[in-house]
């Protein structure tokens, strides 16, 4: 089943001087329950304006999206469709409306009504499941910004989405902080099932997904496994995107004669490679 279901989305801005900027030119795809998928481009390749239109900040102006059977554009079911595809921000910061970890968790099902016992119960829960449990008392702005967002993404757990949209989660972190955010976004998605849509530009953190989507000037130049995908340098380049290192490893050894079985992702990935050559 598709929970998302994206065709021919477009959408434009309308700039200074009365310019248009056209950010989406008839996107066309489908996420399936339980997928990790990834959107990756450079800035302005229009992936953000995608994810806003799959949480209903932004609706198509030519096209439909589908969530979870819900057309976007039908205002009645705004509210069901934000409650059931959380997103995740850039900035922590941005998304932070209380000032102690345990109510800024609770903000969210408050807003759905959620009895205050069984609040209390998706409070601790969403905590644990992003390793921040023992925080509840702790003033979000004394946190570090791997901290910060996996706060925001317990905010958005308590909601208990089917999707979480995450858009660029770690493009404000540290190394520390974006493994710390990329692990939690992992285990959301292999442990907890959750359908996730990664919007961001390191092309390391697709690796582990189902699938990958390379946006450039608000189309879809290439999709499927990573290891297809980053295979292909010559789209990857046209997106304004460095295959990974690995990948250009390969590349490399194949303009030698030295064919490797798949295009590696990740350098672990290679040196297994590397060895199936013996």
């Amino acid at each position: 089943m598709h929970v998302i279901d994206s065709k021919n989305v477009k959408y434009a801005y309308m700039m200074d001087g009365n310019n248009i900027h056209i950010a989406l030119c008839g996107i066309t795809l489908q996420v399936a329950r339980g997928e990790f998928v990834a959107v990756l481009g450079h800035n302005g390749s229009g992936k953000s304006t995608f994810a806003k239109n799959i949480n209903v900040l932004l609706t198509p102006q030519e096209g439909n999206m589908i969530v979870l059977g819900m057309d976007t554009r039908d205002e009645s079911k705004t509210w069901n469709i934000r409650s059931r595809a959380g997103m995740v921000f850039q900035n922590p910061d941005n998304q932070m409306v209380s000032t102690v970890v345990e109510e800024e968790v609770a903000f969210g099902p408050e807003n759905l009504g959620v009895p205050r016992e069984e609040i209390l119960e998706r409070v601790e829960e969403s905590l644990a499941a992003v390793d921040m449990r023992g925080f509840n008392k702790r003033a979000p702005h004394m946190l570090s910004g791997g901290q910060k967002q996996r706060i925001a993404i317990a905010g958005v757990l308590a909601m208990r989405p089917d999707i979480i949209v995450f858009d660029e989660p770690t493009a404000m972190l540290d190394p520390v902080g974006r493994k710390e955010v990329m692990d939690t976004i992992t285990k959301l998605n292999k442990k907890q099932g959750k359908t996730v849509v990664l919007i961001t530009h390191f092309i390391e953190e697709a690796a582990g997904c189902d699938r990958v989507f390379i946006m450039n000037e608000g189309q879809i130049i290439d999709e499927g496994e990573p290891e297809k995908v980053f295979a292909h340098s010559a789209q990857l380049r046209q997106a304004g995107l460095m295959p990974p290192c690995a990948a250009i490893i390969a590349e490399r050894l194949a303009e030698k004669g030295i064919k490797l079985k798949s295009c590696p992702v990740t350098l672990e990935q290679l040196v297994e490679n590397i060895c199936l050559l013996k």
